[in-house]
Parts: C-alpha cells; sequence; structure tokens
C-alpha cells in the first residue's frame, strides 16, 4: 500500500434522525485508535478535530414530520466545504456521525471530482438505500436521503444547489435489505447497481464489487466509500441504532476493504451511524477501526486479536 496522508475530520451530525447518540462517534473512533492504526500502516495522519454545523435559520417547515431541518442543512454546508477544501491534500475519512452527513461529504467530493476532470463514482455500503427524500420519507430522518440528494432527485428545498450531481450508474449499493416500497418504485427503472444480501448470498460479495471497481478504473473514476455500521450484521456491530438482522459478516467486511485496498481506487470515506451508547465494550467502533485499516492496508497476518470476554 502506498503511504498516503490520510486526514480525519469529526462529523458529530446527530440531527438526521431522532435517536440520540452518533454525536459521540468521532471521539469513539479516536478512542479505539484509528490514527495509531493508520500511522502504524506508513500513512501521514492529521486530525483535523470535530467540525460544528453553519448557523442556518429557517421559517418553520411546511412539513412538521422533517426532523432538524435547519441543522441538517447546516451541515450540508459545513462538509460539502470541508470536503472541497481538504480532498485536495489527501484522503479525507469523515468521522461520523448519522449518515445525514454524507449529504455534504458526497456533494463536496463530486464537485472536487468535477475540478479534477474526472468522475465521482459512490459505494454504498448499507443495509439500506437511502433514497428517500424530505417529501417522501414516512419518519422525516434525513439520514435516509444522502443518495437521492446527491444524485439529483426533487424534494431538499433549502438545501445547497448540487451543481455537481453523482450519476445514478456511478453508484453501487451493497449489503440491502432494508429498502421500503417508495424507494423500492423510485429504484426500479434507475441504473444503479444494487447488491442486496440474496444476491450475496448466492453469488457471494467479491464478484459485484469487482465488476464495480472495473468500471470505476475504466472511466480513471474518484471512489468515494460510505461505510454505514448496519452494512453489518448486528451480532458483530450492535452500535447503531437502526440494527437490521442478516447483515455482513465480519470476514465479508474485511474482503470488502481488502479488495478496495488492492484497487487503489479509494479517493474518500465516510463511517458512519456509530453509536458509542449502544455498544458492547467499544466492540464496533474497534471493528469499524479494523474495517479502515484493511482498507488502509492491514494484510490478514498484520491484524490484532481482540478478546471482549
Amino acid at each position: 500500500m502506498t503511504q498516503q496522508n490520510i486526514i480525519l475530520i469529526g462529523a458529530p451530525v446527530d440531527c438526521g434522525k431522532r435517536r440520540r447518540g452518533c454525536l459521540m462517534g468521532p471521539d469513539a473512533y479516536r478512542t479505539a485508535g484509528l490514527a495509531e492504526a493508520l500511522t502504524n500502516l506508513g500513512h501521514d495522519v492529521t486530525d483535523v478535530g470535530n467540525l460544528s454545523a453553519t448557523p442556518v435559520e429557517l421559517p418553520a417547515s411546511p412539513d412538521a414530520k422533517v426532523h432538524a431541518l435547519a441543522e441538517n442543512i447546516g451541515w450540508t454546508r459545513t462538509l460539502s466545504n470541508a470536503a472541497l477544501e481538504l480532498a485536495p491534500a489527501g484522503l479525507p475519512i469523515f468521522l461520523g456521525g448519522d449518515h445525514a452527513l454524507a449529504l455534504g461529504t458526497v456533494s463536496g467530493m463530486a464537485q472536487h471530482a468535477a475540478a479534477a476532470d474526472r468522475p465521482l463514482f459512490v459505494l454504498w455500503l448499507d443495509a439500506h438505500s437511502d433514497f428517500h427524500t424530505p417529501v417522501s420519507s414516512d419518519s422525516g430522518n434525513l439520514h435516509g436521503t444522502p443518495v437521492a440528494y446527491v444524485t439529483g432527485r426533487d424534494g431538499f428545498d433549502g438545501f445547497p444547489e448540487i451543481t455537481s450531481k453523482v450519476p445514478t450508474e456511478n453508484v453501487c449499493m451493497i449489503g440491502l435489505r432494508s429498502v421500503d416500497s417508495a424507494e423500492k418504485a423510485a429504484l426500479e427503472d434507475l441504473d444503479m447497481t444494487l447488491v442486496d444480501m440474496r444476491m450475496i448470498d448466492e453469488v457471494g460479495i467479491r464478484s459485484p464489487l469487482a465488476a464495480f471497481l472495473e468500471r470505476v478504473e475504466a472511466a480513471n473514476g474518484m471512489l468515494h466509500v460510505s461505510l454505514d455500521v448496519d452494512f453489518l450484521d448486528p451480532s458483530v456491530a450492535p452500535a447503531v441504532g437502526t440494527t437490521v438482522p442478516g447483515g455482513a459478516t465480519v470476514r465479508e467486511g474485511h474482503l470488502v476493504m481488502e479488495m478496495l485496498c488492492d484497487s487503489g481506487l479509494v479517493t474518500s470515506l465516510d463511517l458512519v451511524e456509530l453509536n458509542p451508547f449502544l455498544d458492547d465494550r467499544g466492540r464496533t467502533a474497534s471493528l469499524m477501526v479494523d474495517l479502515t485499516a484493511s482498507l488502509l492496508g492491514r494484510r490478514i497476518f498484520d491484524r490484532p486479536t481482540r478478546s471482549f470476554a
């Protein structure tokens, strides 16, 4: 693995849903030794600390069910600007925070890619498709909307205008197992790569990921990876408020990360939905750190043996 300049960016976003706790995520990753793990792999690591949302004043939302609209817009502005500013200096890792942070991180990385005259591709590792809009969401929780926003769906009044849309054909979702009827209908006619857990059970996780990575490489694309804790099975990663049984195993998670490392295509990373309040003695935070280390060069014989007894 080539030495990289890694930039850790704390994004304690906790407004994308109503269950609190993800604001503690960035410091949980730090406590679990993320910077040390990456430094030990030979990378230069800079931690810029935790960001805060840009203040936004809005009139009362016409849709009362939409949760914390102004705060979500503020975080989108902050994180889009941070991605655009910091990505030229290295590989940004956004330490979440709930998945609403990707409204800003992906839109900012898309602008960065456009400035470099390269296409942005997005690998969405998640139990959910997050393809709602504020209008279509029954819950009003905006952590379920980032993919819709960055691909240019309507319904995001008040959010920063998307100047560099991510084409739907440039998005690959792996690990899906909780997609509601409205999202399914919106996705049916699109050319997005959708890999649910049944497909993984039938053909494995390697084949669809390899095909997607070949497309990214052929296009000279930049690759943003958004890793949600609930991509993993809750038996191994309990610290998430949106647990869905039947997720990826630890071994499948590491295989994905090792393949991404081998590809050399990843230019930015989200680590999202870690709620330390729900964790078991730091188990989930440690696993997410281990997966990140695999993405950035750690090999099987280098892995520490952890005990949670």
